[in-house]
């Protein structure tokens, strides 16, 4: 793991006492599942939902991805998808890459699919917008983890869900194009990144 993100990883696990009780005990509910799910030695896969699949649901993705390495948690798969297909935003790949991140586009069109690499030495976490249901997400045996109150409103049903949660965050999008943009997008990528720390940090 980069020591960028080592140590942003660090800083923020000092702030767990700042995440409301009630807000643990959803997040619990997600460890729970992990939890459950290695116990029967089965693979983790783990959706990250929202409605244009182009900012929270990605934080959610790499988040995951980068919490299950920082606690040692292995066989974790965590992708995103969305209700319809925008693109991976730039502001959401500019706070990654002010958090450490390395993203290298591997293509460019309207939805360029990204590399985003954390760690020379794994595999890069491959983002691009999606629909939740696409081939290359995971179509059963899974846990859908809404981050967008209008992703949870527009799907009421996801066939092959074995845990649907939500866990919305407000979106950054609001101060596209304003003065408090970058920072906006800073904080909720942050509130994400600690959320998902906290989850992994309950697995025994």
């Amino acid at each position: 793991m980069y020591p960028s993100i080592k140590s942003y990883c660090d800083a923020l696990k000092g702030q767990f006492d700042e995440i409301p009780e009630e807000r643990k005990a959803l997040l619990e509910r997600i460890s729970q599942y992990i939890e459950n799910k290695k116990l029967i030695n089965q693979p983790v896969n783990l959706v990250y939902i929202c409605t244009h699949n182009s900012r929270r649901s990605h934080f959610g993705q790499v988040w995951a991805r980068v919490a299950a390495d920082y606690y040692a948690v292995s066989n974790i798969n965590t992708y995103s998808g969305g209700t319809e297909v925008t693109a991976f935003n730039s502001n959401a790949i500019n706070a990654l890459i002010r958090a450490g991140f390395k993203i290298k586009p591997i293509n460019f069109d309207k939805n360029s699919v990204y590399h985003v690499h954390f760690d020379d030495t794994l595999p890069p976490i491959e983002c691009f917008s999606k629909v939740y249901n696409d081939p290359k997400n995971p179509q059963k045996d899974f846990a859908a983890i809404m981050t967008c109150s209008d992703a949870e409103e527009n799907c009421p049903f996801i066939p092959g869900v074995e845990l649907r949660i939500g866990t919305t965050y407000d979106d950054p999008k609001a101060f596209d194009n304003t003065p408090l943009q970058d920072a906006k997008y800073d904080e909720r990528c942050a509130q994400i990144a600690i959320e998902t720390l906290y989850v992994f940090s309950k697995l025994k």
